[in-house]
């Protein structure tokens, strides 16, 4: 049997991340799970024996701290301009905060990365799709020697932050989801975090793309 992974876990609060959170505590093959996080995660996380829990100030990464020491990483940070305030500040988030963690953690000797990305990235997309890929190129420059892609389509989740796009566009795919092709339907964090999670474990060789479709 393979030698259980040690796991860091970055955006455990959102909604994909705390999904991948309760997959890797319910998975034996995961020995250890680093989830730095901005502020503490719930009181029922503390006693766990096999999760270490840094806070942290993203805007600062601890370039020296012993815990980026891992196998692998499940990125699922992700914002809106309209939360973060500015196209700069979103970028920041999305894009240069995952490929910072990546070449942090690669350095320490992870070889495995797996990034929670969006439906549709591209170079010639929107501002936001744009940033998407750039996130996806950046992550794999670095050289993993196993890269997983996940691009979802639209989460199905309540947010603790309010985000009115994205609930009318829920209210619309959960009316019309037999009438949308799968390529577009919403997904559920579970299934995002699944993908994530199933990427890690396999470590294929190279980089893999998993579109919504296939989630």
């Amino acid at each position: 049997m393979a030698r259980a992974l040690n796991l860091l876990v970055v955006g455990a609060t959102g909604a994909v991340g705390r999904a991948v959170l309760r997959q890797a505590l319910a998975e034996e093959r995961i020995a250890r799970i680093v989830a730095p996080t901005r502020r503490p995660l719930e009181a029922a996380l503390a006693d766990i024996e096999r999760l270490v829990n840094p806070v942290i100030d993203f805007a600062r990464l601890p370039e020296e701290a012993p815990w980026w020491r891992v196998d692998a990483v499940v990125c699922t940070l992700g914002t809106t301009i309209r939360v973060a305030g500015s196209q700069a500040a979103f970028a920041a988030v999305d894009r240069d905060l995952p490929i910072a963690v990546g070449r942090l953690a690669r350095a320490a000797g992870a070889t495995r990365y797996a990034l929670n990305s969006s439906l549709g990235a591209s170079a010639g997309g929107s501002f936001y799709l744009r940033t998407k890929a750039e996130a996806e190129q950046g992550i794999i420059a670095l050289g993993f020697a196993s890269t997983t892609i996940v691009r979802p389509s639209l989460i199905d989740t309540e947010r603790s932050e309010p985000r009115p796009g994205e609930q009318v566009g829920l209210l619309f795919a959960r009316l019309l989801r037999p009438l949308i092709p799968r390529r577009y339907r919403a997904v559920s964090p579970e299934a995002i975090a699944a993908a994530l999670l199933g990427g890690i474990l396999e470590g294929r060789l190279g980089v893999r793309i998993v579109e919504s479709e296939a989630l």
